[in-house]
């Protein structure tokens, strides 16, 4: 798992991406103003679990390999490190499966907007029959 965060537009956002089963899933939160070490520590500690619930169900994008399991050596997990810290923003797979994640959640909104939809016409219909009948009730 990994936590990226970066500078986007007019608000410094939070990018975490984590491989499970050879699939990238990514999930993307909004920090709003310059986050702060005891503010990204808060959502790390307290916020971040209920986001790695939501990942462990959404599908994920296939294509990246995972890091080679055992151990690394000091020294080139300190340069791995820095070159992390030196390539800001988000991969290409990751952009990927925050695109799908969003196309998921759109047709989610779309249906349920539809369904409620539906639902409101038929009230709307049902009210207005009774309305009817109570009219023509006493002729």
């Amino acid at each position: 798992m990994k936590l990226t965060v970066f500078y986007e537009g007019k608000f410094w956002v939070g990018v975490i991406e984590e491989m499970a089963e050879g699939k990238l899933k990514v999930y993307r939160h909004i920090f709003g103003g310059e986050p702060k070490d005891p503010e990204i520590w808060q959502f790390v500690i307290h916020d971040m679990l209920p986001v790695m619930d939501a990942l462990s169900r959404s599908t994920g994008v296939k294509g990246m390999k995972e890091a080679a399991g055992g151990r690394i050596n000091p020294k080139r997990l300190a340069r791995l490190t820095a070159r992390e810290m030196d390539n800001r923003g988000i991969s290409t797979f990751a952009q990927k499966a925050l695109k799908q994640e969003y196309e998921q959640r759109k047709k989610e909104k779309a249906s349920t907007g539809r369904e409620e939809r539906e639902r409101q016409e038929a009230l709307k219909r049902e009210r207005k029959v009774l309305k009817a009948k109570q009219r023509h009730r006493g002729r």
